[in-house]
């Protein structure tokens, strides 16, 4: 074993986080205390990011009509998405898809304009900002299950719409509207496989050898 490794118990809780975390959609209110919140942010701006543009930005939602609005363009994109899936609209419409009026912290992490300026590593990956801020929301998502706290990543919603409710500048775009607080219980697995919409694939599916689709 390296000699840089964690302890074993450190290990084996870095590892329950990644097992255990899960994308909630029911919350029971309560609060986030700010020093809470604090480790959370900071775990979020600590992740990776190609050419250290750190690219993510985070604003948090405290307006109560202005929470009443993001639901508005979630619910807005739930009733178009039904729509796209045909005969599976009846079963959409039964899935819980957001927690936003529900949890105590609403945040949207978002794309920070001016991106164009950043080459490093983006110059045939452009989409590598948007990597970014998904390795900033993954931390974020395993600091909040390390401290017992839910989170689910919203994506249902117009991007456009969304950055104008919250007067973004022209070049920022949403990624995400992440809901954040106390639950009652995590779900003991994916919430899509408990209401049988998916089922999880085996890792042995994902790993090729040399060329695509030639098993190791």
């Amino acid at each position: 074993m390296s000699e840089h490794a964690f302890s074993e118990a450190e290990r084996l809780a870095l590892y329950r986080a990644i097992a255990e975390r899960r994308d909630m959609r029911h919350f029971i209110g309560g609060q986030v205390e700010p020093q809470v919140m604090a480790r959370l942010l900071k775990a979020a701006h600590q992740a990776p990011s190609v050419g250290l543009m750190q690219p993510w930005r985070f604003i948090r939602i405290t307006e109560p009509a202005l929470r009443q609005g993001i639901r508005d363009l979630v619910e807005q994109e739930r009733l178009s998405t039904a729509e796209a899936l045909n005969e599976r609209s009846d079963q959409f419409m039964h899935l819980k898809v957001e927690g936003v009026l529900d949890c105590a912290e609403l945040w949207v992490a978002a794309l920070m304009d001016g991106r164009e300026a950043h080459i490093f590593g983006r110059r045939t990956l452009p989409e590598m900002d948007l990597a970014s801020l998904a390795c900033a929301i993954q931390n974020l998502w395993l600091a909040a299950r390390a401290e017992g706290l839910g989170m689910g990543w919203v994506s249902l919603f117009d991007p456009a719409a969304l950055a104008e409710l919250l007067a973004m500048p022209e070049g920022a775009k949403p990624l995400a509207v992440l809901c954040l607080g106390p639950v009652e219980a995590f779900y003991p697995a994916p919430m899509l496989v408990l209401e049988e919409w998916a089922e999880e694939k085996p890792l042995e599916q994902m790993i090729f050898e040399n060329r695509w689709g030639t098993a190791p």
